[in-house]
């Protein structure tokens, strides 16, 4: 096998042969966008292409050197950490965070078994990997779409059921809405409600808005709306990519809670992947196996689990690391650095 970087000419052939949106020319096209340095290594047999992994480089200020990351990759084997090893000398690269999109069912932490990736682990830890700090939860619900519609709705919650019907009753209607206008509803919503009634950290207006035009042209993301007596109350981003859809972003009004537009925002996305027959769908992410009720994502997570989905388990997040002094430092600094975080968010004014 030959490991080469790809040229812009084979952008179509690549997308064919990587597994995750994240790793897709488009989302790399978006990433440069953000002026962060896109590298794609492509697997060659005979001239033909079989695979391929897109790393991001982030500088690190002050210190001349870089952190790789791949997100969703393939599982890497001896020859993929050679060329990581070949890029991250000329690149002047600390480690690189490895996040493969390699996942099994989730098995309950009560039964006693051994890690179900054990094998790979090993192999991991002896080709100079160590446990990295997640970026990706580790956990995800993903459900089969290849199931009728009868069936779909007959492995939901009933709780999840009901809903729905409320909806559809109050005459709550999803639309597909890619046009500008619908894309600011859908910014509005996320920085003027969801994250500050949730609490959590998004990425600025202009991030989301590079990502839509390099994305949305392509048809790898799409925007649906729920519309309730001609107000948008829910937005979500889908991303189809090859044979699967994708839920990573979505944001919802406080108002008119009582009309569960998002229950119905769910169902009209499975069938949404159903009718460009995708196979799979995953929800980007969850809480693990026995949640606990108080953590703040619960909710989230038994939103998702109302649907039926299988919780499925990845491998996890590891460093590779290739300069192990560096990489020492590195961590201290990046401890430092939350530490420092944590008291300012701490402090009154």
């Amino acid at each position: 096998m030959l490991i080469r970087e790809v040229r812009p000419e084979e952008k179509d052939l690549y997308n064919k042969v990587v597994n995750h949106p994240l790793q897709s020319w488009q989302w790399g096209e978006f990433r440069e966008k953000t002026k962060t340095e896109v590298v794609r290594l492509g697997f060659f047999n005979n001239n033909n292409i079989q695979g391929g992994i897109q790393i991001t480089l982030h500088h690190i200020p002050n210190l001349n050197r870089t952190i790789g990351y791949l997100p969703r990759c393939v599982m890497p084997n001896e020859q993929i950490f050679h060329a990581l090893k070949d890029l991250g000398k000329r690149k002047k690269t600390i480690f690189f965070k490895i996040e493969p999109n390699f996942f099994t069912k989730a098995y309950k932490k009560d039964d006693h078994k051994p890690s179900p990736f054990k094998k790979e682990q090993e192999f991991l830890f002896k080709n100079g990997c160590v446990f990295g700090k997640p970026l990706f939860t580790k956990y995800s619900f993903i459900l089969d779409l290849t199931q009728s519609d009868d069936q779909l709705l007959q492995n939901m919650k009933q709780k999840t059921r009901y809903n729905i019907r409320v909806a559809q009753k109050k005459e709550v209607k999803i639309i597909e809405d890619n046009s500008e206008t619908a894309f600011d509803e859908y910014l509005d919503l996320t920085f003027n409600e969801t994250t500050k009634r949730q609490r959590f950290y998004a990425h600025d207006r202009e991030y989301h808005r590079k990502m839509w035009h390099a994305l949305n042209p392509a048809g790898i993301a799409h925007l649906l709306k729920a519309v309730y007596n001609s107000q948008t109350l829910v937005t979500w981003i889908l991303f189809t990519f090859n044979d699967a859809l994708y839920y990573p972003y979505g944001a919802s009004s406080s108002q008119n809670r009582d009309v569960m537009a998002s229950n119905l925002m769910m169902w009209e996305a499975i069938r949404f992947g159903k009718a460009r027959n995708l196979k799979y769908f995953d929800m980007w992410g969850s809480l693990g196996p026995d949640p606990d009720p108080k953590d703040p994502w619960y909710g989230f997570h038994h939103f998702k689990d109302g649907y039926g989905p299988t919780l499925m388990e990845f491998i996890g997040t590891y460093d590779f690391v290739i300069d192990p002094p560096m990489y020492q430092v590195y961590k201290l600094m990046d401890k430092a650095r939350w530490a420092m975080l944590k008291i300012k968010a701490s402090l009154p004014f």
